[in-house]
Protein backbone atom coordinates (compact mmCIF):
# COMPACT_ATOMS: atom_id res chain seq x y z
CA UNK A 1 0.00 0.00 0.00
CA UNK A 2 1.55 3.24 -1.05
CA UNK A 3 0.53 5.14 2.36
CA UNK A 4 2.31 2.80 4.28
CA UNK A 5 5.84 3.81 2.88
CA UNK A 6 4.91 7.54 3.56
CA UNK A 7 4.12 7.10 6.97
CA UNK A 8 6.66 8.43 8.79
CA UNK A 9 7.94 5.19 10.81
CA UNK A 10 11.86 6.49 11.46
CA UNK A 11 9.94 8.84 13.39
CA UNK A 12 7.70 7.10 15.06
CA UNK A 13 9.94 4.15 16.00
CA UNK A 14 12.20 6.52 17.57
CA UNK A 15 8.84 8.05 19.96
CA UNK A 16 7.98 4.64 20.84
CA UNK A 17 11.38 3.52 21.79
CA UNK A 18 12.07 6.63 23.78
CA UNK A 19 8.76 5.90 25.32
CA UNK A 20 9.95 3.11 26.24
CA UNK A 21 12.85 3.64 27.74
CA UNK A 22 11.18 6.23 29.85
CA UNK A 23 8.67 4.03 31.41
CA UNK A 24 11.24 1.17 31.66
CA UNK A 25 12.87 3.27 33.95
CA UNK A 26 10.55 2.75 36.85
CA UNK A 27 11.53 -0.99 36.86
CA UNK A 28 14.97 -0.49 36.47
CA UNK A 29 15.54 2.05 39.19
CA UNK A 30 15.76 0.77 42.86
CA UNK A 31 14.53 4.13 43.93
CA UNK A 32 11.29 4.45 42.21
CA UNK A 33 8.17 5.71 43.59
CA UNK A 34 4.92 6.20 42.57
CA UNK A 35 5.32 10.11 41.94
CA UNK A 36 8.32 9.05 39.88
CA UNK A 37 6.47 6.68 37.82
CA UNK A 38 4.15 9.05 37.36
CA UNK A 39 6.34 11.25 35.19
CA UNK A 40 7.95 9.21 33.24
CA UNK A 41 4.71 7.77 31.88
CA UNK A 42 3.66 11.09 31.31
CA UNK A 43 7.09 11.78 29.44
CA UNK A 44 6.52 8.33 27.09
CA UNK A 45 3.10 9.71 26.59
CA UNK A 46 4.52 13.29 25.18
CA UNK A 47 7.26 11.12 23.96
CA UNK A 48 4.46 9.54 21.64
CA UNK A 49 2.45 12.63 20.71
CA UNK A 50 6.01 14.42 19.48
CA UNK A 51 6.32 10.85 16.99
CA UNK A 52 2.85 11.47 15.45
CA UNK A 53 3.62 15.25 15.23
CA UNK A 54 4.68 13.63 12.11
CA UNK A 55 2.12 11.88 10.84
CA UNK A 56 0.74 14.44 8.46
CA UNK A 57 4.08 15.48 6.58
CA UNK A 58 4.19 13.74 3.17
CA UNK A 59 6.99 15.04 1.15
CA UNK A 60 4.51 14.40 -2.48
CA UNK A 61 1.96 16.87 -0.82
CA UNK A 62 1.36 19.17 -3.90
CA UNK A 63 1.31 16.18 -6.13
CA UNK A 64 -1.56 14.23 -3.98
CA UNK A 65 -3.45 17.24 -3.58
CA UNK A 66 -5.03 16.40 -6.92
CA UNK A 67 -5.87 12.87 -6.83
CA UNK A 68 -9.19 12.06 -6.32
CA UNK A 69 -9.17 10.95 -2.57
CA UNK A 70 -9.81 13.68 -0.60
CA UNK A 71 -7.43 14.69 2.00
CA UNK A 72 -9.61 14.40 5.20
CA UNK A 73 -9.91 10.64 4.03
CA UNK A 74 -6.28 10.04 3.23
CA UNK A 75 -5.30 11.57 7.08
CA UNK A 76 -7.99 9.40 8.85
CA UNK A 77 -6.19 6.58 6.76
CA UNK A 78 -2.90 7.44 8.06
CA UNK A 79 -4.08 7.46 11.55
CA UNK A 80 -5.77 4.20 11.07
CA UNK A 81 -2.26 2.40 10.26
CA UNK A 82 -0.39 3.96 12.61
CA UNK A 83 -3.07 3.49 15.33
CA UNK A 84 -2.28 -0.18 16.00
CA UNK A 85 1.67 0.59 16.63
CA UNK A 86 0.54 4.01 19.03
CA UNK A 87 -2.28 1.59 21.23
CA UNK A 88 1.12 -1.33 21.33
CA UNK A 89 3.99 1.52 22.41
CA UNK A 90 1.38 2.61 24.81
CA UNK A 91 0.35 -0.65 26.24
CA UNK A 92 3.96 -1.86 26.71
CA UNK A 93 5.13 1.48 28.34
CA UNK A 94 2.25 1.07 30.78
CA UNK A 95 3.37 -2.50 31.55
CA UNK A 96 6.81 -2.35 32.10
CA UNK A 97 5.45 -0.01 35.12
CA UNK A 98 5.67 -2.68 38.36
CA UNK A 99 1.95 -2.68 39.34
CA UNK A 100 2.65 -1.51 43.02
CA UNK A 101 4.04 2.31 41.79
CA UNK A 102 1.73 1.81 38.52
CA UNK A 103 -0.73 5.01 38.27
CA UNK A 104 -4.43 4.90 37.60
CA UNK A 105 -3.82 3.84 33.92
CA UNK A 106 -7.46 4.91 32.80
CA UNK A 107 -6.91 8.63 33.60
CA UNK A 108 -3.22 8.19 32.52
CA UNK A 109 -4.51 6.83 29.00
CA UNK A 110 -7.20 10.11 28.78
CA UNK A 111 -3.70 12.09 28.94
CA UNK A 112 -2.00 10.67 26.24
CA UNK A 113 -5.13 10.49 24.08
CA UNK A 114 -5.29 14.30 24.59
CA UNK A 115 -2.00 14.52 23.89
CA UNK A 116 -1.56 12.37 20.85
CA UNK A 117 -4.58 14.46 19.52
CA UNK A 118 -3.04 17.50 20.46
CA UNK A 119 -0.16 17.03 18.11
CA UNK A 120 -2.77 15.66 15.33
CA UNK A 121 -4.82 18.72 15.76
CA UNK A 122 -1.55 21.01 15.30
CA UNK A 123 -0.37 18.81 12.63
CA UNK A 124 -3.33 19.58 10.96
CA UNK A 125 -3.71 22.92 11.55
CA UNK A 126 -0.21 23.42 9.74
CA UNK A 127 -1.17 21.46 6.71
CA UNK A 128 -4.50 23.47 6.03
CA UNK A 129 -3.15 26.97 7.06
CA UNK A 130 0.40 26.51 5.38
CA UNK A 131 2.32 24.91 1.85
CA UNK A 132 5.04 23.02 3.85
CA UNK A 133 4.92 19.59 2.73
CA UNK A 134 6.59 18.00 6.02
CA UNK A 135 5.90 20.54 8.84
CA UNK A 136 6.28 17.76 11.61
CA UNK A 137 9.56 19.83 13.00
CA UNK A 138 7.82 22.50 14.06
CA UNK A 139 4.29 20.78 15.24
CA UNK A 140 6.68 18.91 17.57
CA UNK A 141 8.69 21.92 18.71
CA UNK A 142 4.97 23.88 19.11
CA UNK A 143 3.40 20.55 20.92
CA UNK A 144 6.46 20.15 23.55
CA UNK A 145 6.51 24.02 24.26
CA UNK A 146 2.96 23.59 25.29
CA UNK A 147 3.58 20.54 27.27
CA UNK A 148 6.56 22.61 29.21
CA UNK A 149 4.90 25.91 29.53
CA UNK A 150 1.30 24.56 30.42
CA UNK A 151 2.36 23.92 34.38
CA UNK A 152 4.33 26.87 34.47
CA UNK A 153 1.49 29.18 33.24
CA UNK A 154 -1.86 27.32 34.07
CA UNK A 155 -3.45 29.01 37.40
CA UNK A 156 -3.13 26.15 40.06
CA UNK A 157 -6.82 25.21 40.11
CA UNK A 158 -6.16 24.32 36.51
CA UNK A 159 -3.79 22.42 36.74
CA UNK A 160 -3.42 19.46 33.97
CA UNK A 161 -0.74 17.28 35.76
CA UNK A 162 -1.32 16.40 39.10
CA UNK A 163 -0.81 13.41 41.42
CA UNK A 164 -3.66 10.62 42.19
CA UNK A 165 -3.88 11.70 45.51
CA UNK A 166 -4.79 15.46 45.27
CA UNK A 167 -7.88 16.59 45.18
CA UNK A 168 -7.80 18.17 41.70
CA UNK A 169 -6.78 14.33 40.38
CA UNK A 170 -10.98 14.25 38.74
CA UNK A 171 -10.90 17.65 37.80
CA UNK A 172 -7.82 17.58 36.13
CA UNK A 173 -8.70 14.88 33.34
CA UNK A 174 -12.62 17.05 32.84
CA UNK A 175 -10.53 19.46 31.14
CA UNK A 176 -8.13 16.45 29.65
CA UNK A 177 -11.14 15.15 28.52
CA UNK A 178 -12.27 18.69 27.00
CA UNK A 179 -9.03 19.01 24.83
CA UNK A 180 -9.31 15.42 23.50
CA UNK A 181 -12.58 16.99 22.22
CA UNK A 182 -11.82 19.84 21.75
CA UNK A 183 -8.73 18.89 19.52
CA UNK A 184 -10.68 16.52 17.69
CA UNK A 185 -12.64 18.90 16.46
CA UNK A 186 -9.86 21.23 15.58
CA UNK A 187 -8.38 18.06 13.34
CA UNK A 188 -11.69 17.50 11.78
CA UNK A 189 -12.19 21.19 10.87
CA UNK A 190 -8.73 21.45 9.45
CA UNK A 191 -9.12 18.35 7.19
CA UNK A 192 -10.72 19.50 4.16
CA UNK A 193 -9.12 21.61 1.37
CA UNK A 194 -8.94 25.40 1.72
CA UNK A 195 -11.36 26.44 -0.94
CA UNK A 196 -10.15 27.10 -3.90
CA UNK A 197 -7.05 25.14 -3.51
CA UNK A 198 -7.87 21.68 -4.65
CA UNK A 199 -9.71 23.27 -7.86
CA UNK A 200 -6.16 25.28 -8.33
CA UNK A 201 -4.54 21.57 -8.25
CA UNK A 202 -6.88 19.59 -9.94
CA UNK A 203 -6.74 22.35 -13.11
CA UNK A 204 -3.01 22.02 -12.64
CA UNK A 205 -2.57 18.68 -12.53
CA UNK A 206 -4.66 18.73 -15.70
CA UNK A 207 -2.88 21.45 -17.61
CA UNK A 208 0.29 19.37 -16.59
CA UNK A 209 -0.90 16.12 -18.03
CA UNK A 210 -1.43 17.81 -21.52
Amino acid sequence: MPVLRTLPWRALGAAGGVGLLLAGMARWLVDADPWLALNLLRAAALALALGLAFLLDDPARHTTAAVPTRRPVRQALRAVLVAPFAALAWTAAVLLVPEEIRPPVGPLTLEAAGAVTLALAVAALAVRFSQAPEPGQAVAAAVLTTAVAAPLLLPGRWAMFVAPDDDRWAASHDRWAWVLVAAALVWAACGPERSGRRARSMRASGASGV
